[in-house]
C-alpha cells in the first residue's frame, strides 16, 4: 500500500500500550489517519517529494522553522511565540499578548501541570492539563507524575524555573530511544523537589493524582542511534522495529523524528 501527503506530528493514545497513528495532510487538510502499530515488524519505504508547506499557512518553503513554519509564521505565529518554550515568559494572564490575545487566552489562561517525568533521567516539564498524557508520550516518558497545578501558564513556568536549578528539563533522546528506563521513584523526588519552592508557589502543590506508567511498541531498540533526515537523505526503507516518543525506530538503526519534519510531503510504502 502506498500513502503521500504532508507529516504531522504523530496521534497518540495511552493503552496497555501505546497507539499510534501518522497524520498525512493535503497542505493544511488531512486526508489520511495511517495506524502505525499494526505494521510494526514489516518494511516500509518513506520518500520525501521534496515539497514542504507551511503548517500555518500552507505555502511552499524551502526550509522549514519551529517544527513545518515557515520563517514568516516563526516570528508571528502565536505557536512559535517565546512562552511556548519559555512558560514564564507569559503575560496573558495580566491582559497582555505576547503574539496573539485570543489564542493566548485559549491556550495559556488554562489550568497547566507541572510535572517530573523519566525519560532516561528525571526532568521537569510543564504542560496545559488538556495535554495529559499526549505531553508525555511525545517526549518518549516512561512515568510521568503531576506535582503542581497552576490556572494559568506563567505561574507553572516560575514553578519550572525554580525546579530546573535542580533537574533537567530537556529529554536526552538518544538516551531514551536506547531502552527501557530504569524505575525512578516520582513521588520521593517530589517531595524532595518541593522543599525548593517558595510559600508563593507551594500553593500550587496541594495536588495528588496517580502516577502515570506508559509502554511503547518496541520489538526490538537500538543499540547505537542514526537519525535521519529527509533535507540529507531524501528516501529509505527499512523494518520498522518500533515507536516511542516522536521517532520511528528501524532495524538498522537508524531513526526518524516524523515531528521535526511536520510540512515535509513524503509517500509512504508498506
Amino acid at each position: 500500500m502506498k500513502l503521500s501527503g504532508n507529516i504531522r506530528k504523530m496521534k497518540s493514545q495511552l493503552s496497555e500500550v501505546v497507539n499510534y497513528s501518522l497524520p498525512l495532510f493535503d497542505v493544511l487538510e488531512e486526508k489520511h489517519l495511517l495506524p502505525l502499530n499494526e505494521i510494526i515488524g514489516n518494511k516500509i519505504k518513506i520518500s520525501f517529494q521534496n515539497e514542504i508547506n507551511c503548517v500555518i499557512t500552507g505555502k511552499k518553503i524551502k526550509k522549514s522553522y519551529g517544527e513545518g513554519m515557515s520563517y514568516d509564521a516563526f516570528i508571528s505565529s502565536p505557536q512559535a511565540s517565546p512562552s511556548i518554550i519559555n512558560p514564564e515568559l507569559s503575560r496573558i494572564h495580566e491582559g497582555i499578548a505576547l503574539r496573539d490575545y485570543n489564542w493566548e487566552m485559549e491556550h495559556h489562561l488554562k489550568p497547566h501541570y507541572v510535572y517530573l517525568s523519566n525519560t532516561g533521567d528525571i526532568k521537569v516539564g510543564v504542560t496545559r492539563v488538556s495535554q495529559v498524557p499526549t505531553r508525555w508520550i511525545d517526549q518518549g516518558a516512561s512515568q510521568a507524575l503531576v506535582i503542581a497545578e497552576t490556572p494559568y501558564r506563567q505561574a507553572a513556568g516560575l514553578i519550572e524555573v525554580n525546579l530546573k536549578k535542580y533537574l533537567k528539563d530537556k529529554t536526552n533522546w538518544q538516551k531514551m530511544l536506547k531502552g527501557e528506563p530504569d524505575y525512578i521513584d516520582l513521588e520521593n523526588e517530589k517531595t524532595n523537589v518541593l522543599n525548593f519552592l517558595s510559600d508563593d508557589l507551594m500553593v500550587y502543590t496541594n495536588i495528588f493524582l496517580p502516577q502515570t506508567f506508559i509502554k511503547y511498541p518496541v520489538l526490538k531498540y537500538p543499540e547505537k542511534i542514526n537519525s535521519i533526515k529527509l533535507d540529507n537523505v531524501s528516501e529509505f526503507d527499512s523494518v520498522l522495529t518500533g515507536i516511542k516518543g516522536q521517532y520511528l525506530i528501524f532495524e538498522n538503526s537508524n531513526v526518524f523524528n516524523v515531528r521535526s519534519h511536520a510540512g515535509y510531503k513524503i509517500s509512504i510504502e508498506f
